[in-house]
């Protein structure tokens, strides 16, 4: 009797692994469906899967409720698997949305500690791109997250583990040999075709309109064996977030199977959308029919003078070689709702290169900071767009985007995304009310070389930002430095000089080169650089006033700590003891390293990375001394044997101590 009951165990357990492994369901509408909800996710009455309503900064997932096995037990692979799923999303406005769908295969039924926004309900900052996640997805995404590389605001792309996409592709289908695009926002139903061959280790992604055949060439494709990422038993569902916009997904039909290919989705019997608008003619207009009419002819009066009066007010110029940039360029009336008038309630800071203020797009509500110039320099205005433009195309998640601009009767305004915890000055001066600690401060640090080695080395040209210092350095939500202010950047290609200009940037920050010839470079920057590591280790300024006569220089102050091998003790007193003893001294030798007098003789922005991740050891500075030129590599052992004062004909407007560095930045720092 025993043997047999176990024997009806083994059979039972056999019989559900291989129903387990040739699951097959399928869903022309979701009224009678047993599906695990969270988040704001709901089922409507007529059978639509609601996964977002019209909220902001929200989530909802959607999964089928039983696990199902994924990996063959024999040789651990994948089974070829294939889904098909109609969606739409519809936004509250027709041109902007909030973020995107995720077909997702995750090994827990939900996806707890996710977050909304950009990260579509699926990872957040911490998980993402860990490998551990052991998650496939499929996104149809409506924004332009930079920090994920997306390629656009309108695209389609398969993610393993991370909102990276392995491969991604603008939405769209081929119709034949012709590519036809999409738009994921129009609110109309679209379809779609995930699927995975085991053998070929292929996963494709195709895309159609809703009452279009599947295409023949799918819009994506993509060699990878899921087999090391997926699990044996894994659920599969659906993710999806809101942004700033409100936004409502849907998804109409589904079907899905395992070692097979999905059966078709019945189009005739899925639920309907919402209407997009209900107009309805208003008796109201039919009775009053009378007196509208009289009105209208004072109403049209008014507003033609009104029209005028605005027109003239909110009038900018608009040049032909400036239709190219028509995508960058802003209208002033936006800019000038969105500021509310540019009022003072709304202002950020000031400085020597203009005004900042904070906004709210009118259309879009997307918050911007919008910086006033007067254009001063010497190139032309054409080139001197031509350059902003350029750099609006930058890509990088320690950067501030670069919107756009707008010029206006020889004024420029410069548009910025809005970073809400303001510039890292603001946390290192005057008392701040927040004091940032040295993990905090050392993770800005990183970022900020990171971003300025992108600037030098990886875009496709040579980006020198000329302006390097804690003021220009935003902090977003997470405190994560971000360069910002590119009003002053140039740019070159890779392996040309640049050429000769005036001297521009801030006092303390400035190369002693690029005070003599005027030419700003890779090496300039190292050395405004090297004054912010400074800066933001000490929580001092490059050149502080002490008496009226009398500066203090930064650098030499540091400078003096180290040569009386003290150097820790000229960190910033607000760390306390919370910091790492060798973080602190790297980055307090390193910034000495990058004040050297020659240009030389500074690192490079590639070897900054790399000491600051200490994956390469800062050289011996033993050398360092004192000249009259600044700092250099001298040849005595004994750094009291060089002069510490520098000749009167190189004397500062800042003092008239001992310190030899002034000579070095009497032009600059």
């Amino acid at each position: 009797m025993k043997m047999y009951l176990k024997l009806v165990a083994v059979l039972f357990l056999l019989i559900t692994v291989v129903t387990s492994e040739d699951i097959s369901f399928i869903y022309n509408g979701f009224k009678s469906a047993q599906l695990y909800l969270d988040g704001i996710a709901e089922l409507t009455s007529n059978g639509l899967l609601k996964l977002t309503n019209d909220t902001k900064q929200q989530k909802g997932h959607a999964f089928y409720q039983n696990p199902i096995v994924f990996k063959n037990n024999t040789n651990g692979t994948v089974f070829s698997f294939s889904t098909s799923f109609v969606f739409a999303i519809r936004s509250e406005y027709p041109t902007l949305s909030g973020h995107g769908i995720v077909f997702v295969v995750s090994p827990t039924i939900g996806l707890p500690n996710s977050l909304p926004s950009q990260y579509l309900g699926l990872f957040n900052e911490t998980n993402n791109g860990n490998s551990s996640n052991h998650v496939f997805g499929v996104e149809i995404d409506t924004i332009l997250s930079s920090e994920f590389y997306d390629i656009n605001d309108n695209h389609v792309g398969i993610d393993i583990n991370d909102l990276k996409s392995e491969k991604s592709a603008p939405a769209g289908y081929y119709d034949i040999a012709d590519f036809k695009n999409l738009s994921l926002i129009s609110g109309n139903p679209i379809q779609v075709w995930v699927e995975y061959d085991g053998i070929k280790k292929q996963i494709d992604v195709t895309l159609a309109p809703i009452n279009f055949n599947k295409p023949e060439k799918p819009l994506l494709s993509l060699t990878k064996d899921l087999s090391p990422i997926l699990n044996n038993s894994m659920y599969v569902g659906f993710s999806s977030s809101t942004g700033s916009v409100l936004t409502s997904h849907y998804v109409l039909g589904w079907s899905f199977k395992v070692n097979g290919k999905s059966q078709e989705l019945v189009i005739s019997e899925l639920p309907n959308l919402p209407r997009l608008s209900d107009k309805q003619v208003s008796k109201v207009i039919t009775i009053g029919l009378p007196l509208i009419s009289i009105s209208f002819v004072l109403l049209v009066t008014l507003a033609i003078v009104h029209f005028i009066k605005r027109k003239k007010k909110f009038s900018e110029l608009l040049e032909d070689w400036e239709q190219d940039y028509g995508p960058h360029r802003f209208k002033y009336k936006d800019l000038y709702f969105a500021t509310k008038g540019f009022g003072e309630n709304e202002l950020l800071g000031s400085g020597g290169f203009g005004r900042v203020y904070k906004g709210v797009m009118p259309i879009s509500k997307i918050e911007v900071a919008v910086k006033r110039v007067s254009h001063e320099s010497r190139q032309g205005m054409k080139e001197f767009v031509a350059e902003i433009v350029s750099i609006g195309r930058l890509c990088h998640r320690n950067l501030v985007p670069l919107l756009g601009y707008c010029r206006r009767r020889g004024e420029l305004l410069l548009v910025y995304d809005y970073m809400p915890n303001g510039s890292l000055d603001k946390y290192l001066y005057n008392k701040p009310r927040v004091t940032l600690n040295w993990s905090q401060r050392f993770k800005i640090i990183k970022g900020v070389a990171s971003g300025l080695f992108y600037l030098h080395e990886e875009w496709e040209q040579v980006v020198i930002h000329r302006d390097i210092k804690a003021s220009n350095v935003l902090l977003d939500s997470e405190l994560n430095g971000r360069l910002g202010d590119f009003g002053l950047a140039r740019l070159y290609d890779h392996g040309n000089d640049p050429q000769t200009t005036h001297v521009v940037g801030t006092l303390g920050y400035l190369a002693p080169e690029h005070t003599r010839t005027g030419k700003a470079t890779k090496s300039s920057d190292v050395f405004a650089f090297g004054a912010f590591l400074l800066e933001v280790t000490c929580g001092r300024r490059p050149i502080e006033l002490v008496r009226e006569s009398e500066s203090v220089i930064l650098v030499d102050w540091v400078f003096d700590f180290w040569k009386k091998g003290k150097i820790i003790e000229a960190k910033d007193q607000n760390l306390g003891n919370d910091y790492i003893l060798e973080e602190v001294e790297l980055v307090l030798e390193l910034g000495l390293l990058c004040s050297h007098s020659e240009p030389l003789a500074r690192p490079r922005m590639r070897q900054i990375v790399q000491y600051l991740e200490k994956e390469v050891s800062l050289p011996d500075l033993s050398l360092l001394t004192l000249s009259s030129n600044g700092l250099t590599f001298g040849h005595h052992e004994n750094f009291q044997d060089f002069p510490m004062s520098y000749p009167s004909s190189m004397d500062t407007p800042f003092s008239h101590n001992s310190s030899v560095c002034e000579s070095l930045l009497s032009g600059g720092r």
